[in-house]
């Protein structure tokens, strides 16, 4: 297939793409040079202009503001650290490549013959560049509002998920954060008691603050049921706010 025959065909699919993104580009051509990826322009002769790269830079920018806006919006009451964290589980380069998967953007991009022979279309690397470059281009396209709700519409759905993986993750640091910060104290862990064989235990732990104790946990590892402890703890203490 010639370069021209390819980028024919890509304005085909083009079209599929703008509905899967649930916006229609008044300029194509900006979603056009969003799959265009440098291993393909250089091929071509052309310059770095030509490819894919400052849309990726404004996208990165873009997908800051309004996933952070949407958080905030989404969150009113949660701490400045942890919007900080959840918007960079979103924004990371592994879940932008997920939902590009999701869009099918490895099928529309333009690469080089190197890159199609390394599987480029499936690199995390150029997945993720390619998302933010789409978003560079919708905000470009259409402004600060129709990139907000393209945000709305594609990262929403993720924010309940990526919530709980970060908390569960990060709960220990994020109960100590919060104690510390309104009493000048930290938690305690105890562990309550331990079952089965040396090489298969469950331990329970729970965690403590003062008399009270705030939540509890049981996992094959005391430092997982720690974890899933201070997770119940933060759940609790969010209810008596």
């Amino acid at each position: 297939m010639t370069d021209k025959t390819h980028i024919q065909t890509l304005q085909t699919d083009l079209r599929l793409l703008e509905q899967d993104l649930g916006y229609h580009f008044q300029n194509r051509f900006l979603l056009q040079k969003a799959m265009i990826h440098s291993s393909h322009a250089f091929e071509q002769g052309r310059q770095t202009h030509k490819d894919n790269e400052t849309l990726e830079f404004l996208g990165d920018a873009v997908l800051d503001l309004t996933v952070g806006h949407a958080l905030f919006r989404h969150f009113p009451e949660m701490r400045e650290g942890d919007l900080t964290r959840l918007r960079a589980a979103l924004v990371n380069e592994r879940h932008l490549a997920r939902m590009a998967r999701d869009l099918d953007l490895g099928r529309y991009l333009l690469l080089g013959k190197g890159e199609e022979v390394n599987l480029g279309r499936g690199k995390d690397s150029i997945l993720s560049c390619a998302f933010e470059a789409v978003a560079g281009a919708i905000f470009l396209d259409g402004g600060y509002e129709v990139a907000a709700e393209f945000v709305e519409r594609h990262f929403t759905p993720w924010f309940d998920d990526r919530q709980q993986t970060m908390f569960l993750a990060d709960a220990k640091s994020s109960l100590q954060e919060l104690l510390q910060e309104q009493f000048n104290e930290a938690p305690r862990y105890v562990l309550e008691g331990e079952e089965g064989p040396d090489h298969s235990k469950t331990f329970h732990v729970s965690v403590r603050f003062r008399a009270e104790t705030l939540g509890q946990g049981s996992a094959r590892s005391k430092k997982v049921a720690e974890q899933e402890a201070a997770a119940m703890a933060l759940k609790h203490l969010a209810k008596g706010q």
